[in-house]
């Protein structure tokens, strides 16, 4: 049986449901479109540890608490709030963000970086600080990627130190984002961890990061060159967002992570070095 035929199984713990079908777009996980009467859902099946789930149902209900537009877990008739790795959530109603609706995006990013500092990180995650030593965490295994790249990944995370650390939501591109009168609302928590908050921001449509220089402090790995980095914020900020994808999609989305490591060695002259 298919994935999609055990994660119908597995909704009978919800009681009566219509499956409409798969919804398009998820890459790492099964998503699948509901219906209770004429209440639409939403279910995902995810290969986190239970741990992991309980922490990102923790994180909705707190945002969702301080007014941010997000999906409500809706539990099994059981109670449980996630049954053999699949979440049942509400259908976040609303469009991808237009144009002129990038702005609202980022308020709403910052407004969840605000109310989440000093968040415990996410249970079998690490931040790209705590990759700067550590090989796993999440998707990532530095331990399957070739030495020169893992080299070129740290040395572009180390290049935020001192920037501010919080929640990100870790994909806020238009597919994830829906916007009604109300304001702007974020789904699919999947990548969501501690980490630098300016991940988030580095690629959003016309997004400026503060202007100031980040601060020039020794890296943590001797072997990791690049004390003496370049000025700017944001082409720090959207160079560790590129091997942020590089490292985090290796062996789920092989094809993908190589485009984004090419495009990181492209950007090395920004370290200093000529690119190969």
């Amino acid at each position: 049986m298919g994935d999609d035929g055990a994660m119908r199984e597995v909704l009978a713990a919800w009681g009566p449901l219509t499956v409409v079908g798969p919804i398009s777009g998820g890459n790492r996980n099964t998503v699948l479109e509901l219906l209770r009467g004429r209440q639409r859902l939403v279910a995902r099946r995810s290969r986190r540890e239970p741990a992991s789930l309980d922490w990102e149902i923790a994180l909705l209900g707190h945002l969702s608490r301080r007014g941010i537009r997000v999906p409500a877990v809706i539990p099994a008739a059981d109670g449980r709030l996630h049954v053999d790795g699949v979440v049942v959530q509400s259908w976040l109603a609303g469009a991808p963000p237009g144009p002129a609706d990038w702005p609202a995006v980022a308020d709403t990013l910052r407004r969840v970086h605000a109310v989440t500092a000093g968040w415990p990180q996410r249970p079998g995650s690490a931040s790209t600080r705590e990759l700067l030593t550590a090989d796993r965490g999440g998707d990532v295994d530095l331990s399957l990627m070739p030495p020169d790249a893992v080299t070129d990944c740290r040395r572009a995370w180390a290049r935020l130190a001192g920037t501010p650390e919080a929640v990100v939501h870790g994909d806020p591109g238009a597919p994830n984002i829906r916007v009604t009168a109300a304001g702007v609302g974020l789904l699919d928590w999947d990548e969501a961890r501690l980490d630098y908050t300016d991940l988030d921001l580095a690629e959003l449509p016309g997004y400026e990061l503060p202007s100031r220089d980040l601060p020039r402090r020794d890296l943590p790995r001797r072997d990791l060159p690049g004390r003496d980095l370049p000025p700017g914020r944001l082409a720090a900020a959207r160079t560790a967002a590129t091997a942020w994808e590089a490292a985090n999609g290796w062996t789920v989305e092989p094809a993908y992570a190589r485009r984004q490591l090419s495009l990181l060695r492209a950007r090395r002259d920004g370290f200093g070095r000529e690119p190969r």
